[in-house]
């Protein structure tokens, strides 16, 4: 049987602007090793696959592959997925509403439509898991992993550090913007420091935004991050590295209670620039919600077939 896809580009309003993401919407009765060929196909850095929820109260299952893996949660795909069924409105015979909630290998994810004029444009989701705080790395060890000096990692707020709301990354802030502009990923040492804290991800950001990282928009924090997926590449939005860096952010603000609203951009300096919102709720010192959403743009829609299928 022929299977239906579209391909979308994430936080963004511009074709080709954003973080591309394939999404196929008739996946049920494809093993994983069927999936995991077809993520490879695409070679996107994530591809979804929209499957009927196991729980009738619940929109969908959505299993999320890399080329090389399935991850069980992950920012612009659960963005990008809600964006495409809400332009669809239904899925599995029913008809969607503003609210969905996605069954994923993280746990339940709920997304809110974003509309403009009553069109879907874009969604937010809330993170599946509580924030949690892992171990700290070197700045040293950080900083020879992309080609920087130490003191280009700033540790006033918190050295680089282990955070997580579902997928775990290794945060790093650095203090100007022209660190973040030259980092260049070295494939060993970066390999030794994601072996260190068990990620596969770097998370890097600076306070020291420039004009031109989201002209016309209000930008807080600029932000890159590299993978290995196998090769070492950098993501140009990552959502959930913003989740987990927002909520890291809201964990050390001296309030008690505090609801942290960041604009952050991210893809800029490999020309796929993306504006992310994301936005934390601490109550007691704890945190309880966590948010990252954003704007899409459709691009392409068709179909494939697997022989047997």
């Amino acid at each position: 049987m022929r299977r239906r896809f579209a391909t979308v580009d994430v936080f963004t309003t511009t074709p080709f602007g954003g973080n591309p993401l394939a999404v196929v919407l008739d996946a049920a009765g494809l093993s994983s090793a069927q999936m995991q060929a077809v993520a490879r196909e695409f070679n996107y850095v994530e591809t979804t696959f929209v499957l009927p929820p196991r729980d009738a109260a619940h929109t969908a299952q959505v299993r999320i592959f890399t080329p090389d893996r399935e991850l069980p949660f992950a920012g612009h795909p659960n963005v990008g997925t809600a964006f495409v069924l809400a332009r669809r409105g239904e899925a599995f015979g029913r008809t969607l509403g503003d609210h969905m909630v996605f069954e994923e290998g993280a746990g339940l994810v709920p997304v809110t439509v974003l509309r403009d004029g009553g069109e879907a444009v874009g969604a937010e989701l809330t993170a599946p898991a509580p924030f949690q705080r892992g171990p700290a790395v070197e700045p040293a060890l950080v900083a020879a992993a992309v080609f920087l000096g130490s003191d280009d990692v700033a540790t006033g707020a918190h050295d680089p550090i282990v955070a997580s709301v579902g997928l775990p990354f290794l945060i790093a802030e650095l203090g100007s913007r022209e660190a973040l502009r030259r980092i260049v990923p070295d494939a060993a040492a970066l390999a030794e420091v994601f072996r260190l804290a068990r990620v596969t991800g770097l998370h890097l950001y600076t306070r020291d935004t420039a004009p031109d990282d989201a002209p016309g928009a209000k930008c807080d924090l600029s932000a890159r991050m590299v993978c290995r997926m196998p090769m070492v590449i950098e993501d140009p939005a990552t959502g959930s590295a913003n989740c987990a860096l927002v909520a890291l952010l809201a964990q050390l603000a001296p309030p008690p209670d505090a609801t942290i609203e960041l604009a952050i951009a991210q893809g800029v300096d490999m020309g796929r620039p993306r504006l992310l919102q994301a936005r934390a709720r601490k109550r007691a010192g704890t945190i309880e919600a966590v948010h990252v959403g954003g704007r899409c743009v459709e691009m392409m829609e068709g179909s494939f077939y697997l022989a047997g299928q």
